[in-house]
This record gives C-alpha cells, sequence and structure tokens, in this order.
C-alpha cells in the first residue's frame, strides 16, 4: 500500500542502526560514570573498617608486633651497615617509585588517552589514580598510626605510617599504567610488563620497610586498598564495556583492546573501527 503524503518517512536501516548504538552508548556512558563513583565508595568503606580493625590488631595481637618490630630492627641494620645500599633505595623510593613521579606518568598518560579520543579510558585512569589517592589519604586520618621510630634513622617521612601511601600509589599507577597500555605492547613482551609491574609495586614496599619509614604492616595495607581500588574501577569499566555491547576483554589484553584502532571509542558502539567483532 502507497505510504501517505503526510507521513514521514521511515529512517534508512543503517541510520536507525547508528541512532540506536548512539543511545545505548550514552546510557552506558551514564553508568559507567555512576559506578566509577560507587566503586571509589566502596574502596573508601572497605579501607576505614580495615584500618580500624588494624588498630585493635596492633593493641592486641602481639605477633604482628613482634613481626613489625622485627623487620624494621633487622633492615635498618643492613641500612646502617651499608650506606651504598641505603643511598639506591633511597633514589628509587625518593625519585623513581616517588608518588608525585607515578602520578605525574599517570596524568600524561590521561592527557594522552584523551587526545587519542579514548574518553571512557581516561576517566577510569584518573579516577582510579585520584580515588586511590584520597582513600589512602582518608584511612592515615583515621587510623593515625606512628611512624617506626629507629634510633640513627637514615630517612624521616612526615604525616601517619598507615597504609603506606608509597605502596598504595606503585599499586594504582602501576596497575593503570599496565592495564592501558598492554594492547600497543607485542604479545613475546607483555610477560616483561607485567613483571616490571609487579617488581615496581613490591620493590617500593621494600624501600619503605628497609629506610624504616614504615612499619611491615603498613606497606601489605598500601598494597591491599591500592588493589582493591583497581578491581573495584575495573569492575566499573568491564560493565560499561557490557552496557556499550563490546565482549568481555582479557586482563592480559589490556582493558580496552580496542585502543591499538586509529578511533577507539567511536561516537556509538557497533559502528565504526571501534565496534565489537
Amino acid at each position: 500500500m502507497p505510504r501517505s503524503l503526510t507521513e514521514p518517512p521511515a529512517p534508512e536501516p543503517d541510520r536507525a542502526a547508528h541512532q540506536a548504538g548512539q543511545a545505548r552508548t550514552r546510557r552506558a556512558d551514564r553508568r559507567l560514570g555512576v559506578r566509577l563513583l560507587v566503586a571509589v565508595g566502596a574502596g573508601a568503606a572497605a579501607a576505614v573498617p580495615f584500618g580500624l580493625l588494624l588498630l585493635l590488631v596492633e593493641g592486641a595481637w602481639p605477633p604482628l608486633l613482634r613481626l613489625d618490630a622485627g623487620a624494621a630492627r633487622r633492615l635498618h641494620e643492613v641500612a646502617l651497615e651499608h650506606p651504598g645500599w641505603t643511598a639506591t633505595l633511597r633514589f628509587l623510593s625518593d625519585w623513581l617509585w616517588d608518588p608525585a613521579t607515578l602520578r605525574l606518568a599517570v596524568a600524561l598518560l590521561t592527557g594522552w588517552l584523551l587526545y587519542r579520543r579514548a574518553w571512557r579510558l581516561a576517566a577510569w585512569a584518573a579516577t582510579t589514580a585520584i580515588g586511590g589517592a584520597l582513600i589512602g589519604v582518608l584511612v592515615k586520618f583515621v587510623v593515625e598510626r606512628a611512624r617506626p621510630s629507629l634510633q640513627d634513622p637514615v630517612a624521616e617521612a612526615p604525616g601517619y605510617s598507615f597504609p603506606s601511601g608509597h605502596a598504595m600509589t606503585a599499586t594504582t599507577s602501576c596497575a593503570v599504567l599496565l592495564l592501558v597500555l598492554l594492547p600497543l605492547v607485542p604479545r613475546r613482551w607483555r610477560g616483561l610488563c607485567w613483571a616490571a609491574a609487579g617488581i615496581s609495586a613490591l620493590g617500593v614496599g621494600f624501600t619503605r620497610i628497609a629506610l624504616g619509614v614504615h612499619w611491615f604492616s603498613d606497606v601489605i595495607g598500601g598494597w591491599l586498598l591500592g588493589g582493591a581500588v583497581v578491581v573495584l574501577t575495573g569492575w566499573a569499566f568491564e560493565a560499561w564495556r557490557s552496557d556499550a555491547g563490546l565482549s568481555r576483554a582479557d586482563v592480559s589484553e589490556g582493558l580496552e583492546p580496542e585502543l591499538t584502532d586509529d578511533e577507539p571509542e567511536p561516537e556509538a558502539y557497533g559502528t565504526g573501527s571501534g565496534s565489537p567483532g
């Protein structure tokens, strides 16, 4: 039956699919923002009772106190006996693995992602880094744990002790750098990237204990809290991919394997170079 002259023309199939994809992506974007905020909030909520629990354990569980004191004493003795080794640890802790250095690296990476128009991945990177930093500060003020007090200290640090801000920042920053850049690395080199990230996070913790500015449990707390933030915000990003119609990304491929495309996050998934499949 011929269409009435007043009846609007039916949209073309490609245009209709494109509009549907745009609407789906906008809904996914709104949910991503909410989920990132919820993820950071959940990390903070998990951090506060963890810090309070540590205070109770600190006063009531002698094995933890002996472990902290024993590790601090033995490593401090080594630091005093080997000044060259101590100077190397200070360089690693104060420059290469300093939180300011790592945060600058994440900030530069975020700027590059914005330049590449990978808007959602940039939001994830910034939220993970900033959220981790805020949670660390929050827990420090809740717990108010004093730093080790050693005779003839080889290094000093201001503020409270638990959790280790260096260890937490290393965990979140190395995870962000790794999970964002993995798609750009040839497969044969990805194992080295994982090893470098792991060694960096572990190395930061070791330097803080060896220099006598953190207890062993401070570093463990920093690793755990930093890892929790990455897992929670990573969950939010994966949920957005599902909402946008993308397949689940394998962690070995990075958070967004489409980053290698000319247009990693097109206006609407399902069209253009970033489409699933």
